[in-house]
Order: structure tokens, then C-alpha cells, then sequence
């Protein structure tokens, strides 16, 4: 069964940095496109960042640019995003999504979107103080 498995989450001041990490298993993901998504209390779930299968194109929300990264670890089946600077209205609850299948197309439009992955992950929460 395929199952993706967030972690790295916790409670950092604003400024800091935190590393999250998704794991999958029960399917390859090496070759599909995958992405971080969060939400707030009281809102609704977010883009935050997506790579695609190779890892070659990224794309970022444009609140998160020039302070997350999104990467794929090397042989693993591992997504990882790193965040930098963190600010308060970065709480959220974090999830790891993955496709299927490959993309139609990989632009920006598709790769934030919900309805464009197929497994989601149980989420990791991010709490930043002020």
C-alpha cells in the first residue's frame, strides 16, 4: 500500500530553520512529480512547493521563494523541504503529496494544484513564535 510519511516538524522561533522530510513507500516515486502543500487553522490547504520527477524543475509559492527548498534525496524515495527564515505565518501543518502517474504537463498551474496528486501524507506540524 502506498504510504507517505512525513517528519521533521516542531516548534522554532521566528528566524529559525527546520528541515522536513517525506518518505514513500509501497511505490517508486523516483519517477513522479512531488510537492509540499500546508494549512492554517481556519484555512484552506496551500501550495507550498513541487519538484518534478527528475527533479530538474521546481516551482514555489511566492510567499516561501528564496527561503524553502524542495529536493529529492538521491536513490531514496525521499522529498525533502528546507526551511529557512521562518516567520510566524509559516504555522501550518505540512503535507507531503505525491502523483500517480506522470504529469500532463509540468507548469506551475498543475503542479499547485490539489486535485493533481494522488497520495497525501498524514501531515507534520510547523509552529513558528514570534
Amino acid at each position: 500500500q502506498e504510504q507517505l510519511v512525513e517528519s521533521g516538524g516542531g516548534l522554532v522561533q521566528a528566524g529559525g530553520s527546520l528541515r522536513l522530510s517525506c518518505a514513500a513507500s509501497g511505490r517508486t516515486f523516483t519517477s513522479r512529480p512531488m510537492a509540499w502543500f500546508r494549512q492554517a487553522p481556519g484555512k484552506e490547504r496551500e501550495f507550498v512547493a513541487a519538484t518534478s520527477w527528475s527533479g530538474s524543475s521546481l516551482y514555489y509559492a511566492d510567499s516561501v521563494k528564496g527561503r524553502f527548498t524542495i529536493s529529492r534525496e538521491s536513490g531514496k524515495n525521499t522529498v525533502v523541504l528546507q526551511m529557512n527564515s521562518l516567520k510566524p505565518e509559516d504555522t501550518a501543518v505540512y503535507y507531503c503529496a505525491g502523483r500517480a502517474g506522470p504529469s500532463p504537463a509540468w507548469i506551475l498551474q498543475i503542479a499547485r494544484s490539489t486535485n493533481h496528486y494522488d497520495y497525501w501524507g498524514q501531515g507534520t506540524q510547523v509552529t513558528v513564535s514570534s
